[in-house]
């Protein structure tokens, strides 16, 4: 995959400086860095952004994250490897991630409101719509994950 723009960073540096100040408030929040890093893998894992998809993938193990845990987590309806409320913020990530399909139904945010404070659910929209932005930009322009030549042999 060739990158149709190259640093898009220093093309928008004002926008981007924006994008990531929200990244480090969202990352303040009490949601949880472990919990937040599932949501931005699931909404990258829907969206088909194979950047975000590597880049948070990475970042979850390197928060602890079991291996099994990262690559069950396109199955976590299936999977009993996850807490109700890890399932709660998937649900709400499905939801707003397609909101054009689901318009974040009602159920949904029920089970969503057992789980979290409404402060808690604006932080974790916001996440969601964050990521679901940054998909769109390294889907759009083409954004390439880094490949590991050896791995990439096995």
């Amino acid at each position: 995959m060739t990158p149709r723009i190259a640093d898009w960073y220093k093309l928008a540096p004002a926008v981007m400086k924006g994008l990531i100040a929200a990244e480090t408030a969202l990352g303040a929040s009490d949601l949880g860095a472990n919990l937040i890093e599932l949501v931005k893998l699931r909404a990258s894992q829907i969206n088909g952004c194979a950047y975000c998809i590597h880049l948070h993938a990475t970042t979850a193990r390197k928060l602890g994250e079991s291996e099994m845990r990262v690559v069950m987590l396109d199955g976590w309806r299936e999977s009993p490897l996850y807490t109700a409320r890890e399932r709660a913020a998937l649900a709400w990530t499905e939801a707003v991630t397609r909101v054009i399909e689901t318009h974040a139904p009602n159920d949904v945010y029920e089970e969503l409101k057992v789980h979290f404070t409404e402060a808690q659910q604006v932080h974790l929209t916001l996440a969601i719509g964050v990521i679901n932005l940054w998909n769109r930009m390294g889907i759009s322009l083409r954004a390439s994950h880094p490949v590991d030549t050896a791995q990439n042999a096995a």
